[in-house]
């Protein structure tokens, strides 16, 4: 089953793995370290990144690295981008209204 970044992304740990591996692969022991959670439920948070892309495992003797390829990531900074444009204008309306009521209010200061 192939899943898409916004998965990956869901999951708090999934998120963390993200952050330990975006500075330097890491052995899958050397990841599961840094989780109070079990080395198969690490594994399977693995498996998840991997099949959505965002992760690669490569064998290095015996030993197997996880290294990251966020590239995937592209698609929520496309997605938010479109959210971030809508709360911009939102708030560039609100700033105008805003604008307009402390003139109001000025105005209505004056004549008294």
């Amino acid at each position: 089953m192939r899943r898409d970044v916004f998965q990956a992304i869901a999951d708090p740990t999934r998120r963390e793995i993200m952050s330990l591996l975006a500075s330097q692969p890491l052995n899958l022991n050397s990841l599961a370290d840094n989780f109070n959670i079990s080395r198969p439920a690490v594994s399977q948070q693995i498996k998840i990144l991997t099949e959505c892309g965002l992760v690669v495992i490569r064998q290095q003797g015996r030993e197997r690295y996880c290294e990251a390829k966020f590239e995937q990531l592209h698609e929520v900074a496309d997605w938010v981008e479109k959210y971030r444009k809508f709360w911009e204008s939102s708030f560039d309306a609100l700033d105008s209204l805003l604008e307009n009521l402390k003139a109001e209010q000025k105005a209505v200061k004056k004549k008294k």
